[in-house]
């Protein structure tokens, strides 16, 4: 097993896909698999690349999508034209690309022989199946990995061919060595609250208190006193049941309304339901992220990575950071500069069947 990746920022679909395929080298010619990710940019150009590459490298399995931001090697595509190729070869029929409408049927066969531990999917945002779609896909096959794609099309996201619906991805087989790793881009503010009044996403009242004065003595008298502060820098984190690490799922702070005392939240909420409140947290992040790193090369027990998969949320990167490329090549110095590391920025982020926010999710693929 073998892979190499490559990169090209160019004004033309067909420059940026021949400068990859110029990357990748020889790699081409023993592969049997290819990991696509291109720019919104490129989005309309999505089946024209796909195509071209397909036929010249004679690699017949593909995966990918339109993404909101390229990420390979060290390096984040945010803006502008971007592209993103990997090409490997894995065992004869240890893998399978999946568009999520025909998962359980056209591959019946393939899950009986192989069986899936894990799935690299793409999903579709503006897809209101998507989240019965993941927990179908989890049911099925396993643990899932990746991320939403780009909003700008209905068949943005590459599963063999270029496909539409809420999911599609790439099947492993239980033979495939893999580790995965989730870094969350939060703190918490403090404890956990219980929902005690709410109305789908309108949160009206926590430990039968006014959910607006809880946000305010968890959040700080500077935020307090005005509560625009709070725009942008405070979420709410839904625990995850059964977690023992604390697990949490961020959803946006959407709306504040004073006047009542409630707040609009980015997910539908109902009375029992547990939630706290966290904070978008630059050194919190990056020393999450070096955690999730350490702890991935530990699990790894002395395997060789051989190619590596990151996404990471839309809101991550530069904005979290700082400056662009700090997050990826802190993925990459981790792994090793030898190990093709290939991924993209999301609109969510998929670990398990649960759909996060504010996260970096990496899979690796390991050797013996």
């Amino acid at each position: 097993m073998s892979f190499a990746c490559a990169h090209a920022r160019a004004d033309h679909w067909g420059l940026a896909a021949k400068a990859c395929l110029q990357g990748v080298g020889a790699a081409i010619a023993g592969g049997n698999l290819g990991i696509l990710y291109v720019g919104e940019a490129f989005a309309g150009d999505l089946a024209s690349v796909l195509t071209f590459l397909r036929e010249t490298t004679r690699i017949p399995a593909w995966v990918g999508a339109a993404v909101p931001g390229v990420l390979a090697g060290g390096l984040e595509l945010r803006s502008g034209p971007g592209m993103a190729v990997m090409v490997g070869r894995l065992p004869a029929d240890s893998f399978a690309t999946f568009p999520g409408d025909d998962l359980s049927a056209r591959l019946a066969p393939w899950l009986r022989r192989n069986g899936a531990s894990l799935a690299l999917v793409h999903g579709n945002p503006r897809d209101p199946a998507l989240p019965s779609a993941l927990l179908a896909a989890a049911d099925g096959v396993g643990f899932l990995a990746g991320g939403l794609i780009s909003g700008s099309g209905d068949r943005a996201q590459v599963a063999g061919d270029v496909v539409g619906g809420a999911l599609s991805g790439l099947l492993l087989a239980r033979s495939v060595g893999a580790v995965t790793g989730l870094t969350q881009g939060c703190s918490p503010l403090g404890g956990e609250h219980l929902v005690t009044e709410a109305w789908d996403a309108a949160l009206m009242s926590l430990d039968g208190r006014p959910a607006i004065d809880v946000l305010k003595d968890e959040a700080g008298e500077l935020i307090a006193r005005d509560l625009r502060r709070a725009a942008g820098y405070i979420h709410v984190g839904l625990p995850v049941a059964g977690s023992d690490t604390g697990d949490y799922q961020v959803r946006s702070l959407l709306g504040i309304d004073p006047r009542h005392g409630w707040l609009v939240v980015g997910d539908q909420l109902e009375a029992g339901r547990r939630l706290l409140f966290v904070r978008r947290d630059p050194q919190t992040a990056r020393a999450d992220l070096t955690r999730m790193l350490d702890d991935v090369i530990r699990r790894l027990d002395g395997r060789r990575p051989l190619a590596a998969h990151y996404v990471t949320c839309n809101a991550r990167g530069e904005h979290m950071f700082g400056a662009p490329d700090v997050e990826a090549a802190m993925v990459q110095e981790a792994l090793g500069p030898e190990v093709p590391l290939i991924g993209f920025f999301a609109n969510g982020e998929i670990s398990g069947e649960r759909l996060y926010g504010y996260t970096g999710v990496l899979t690796v693929l390991t050797g013996d």
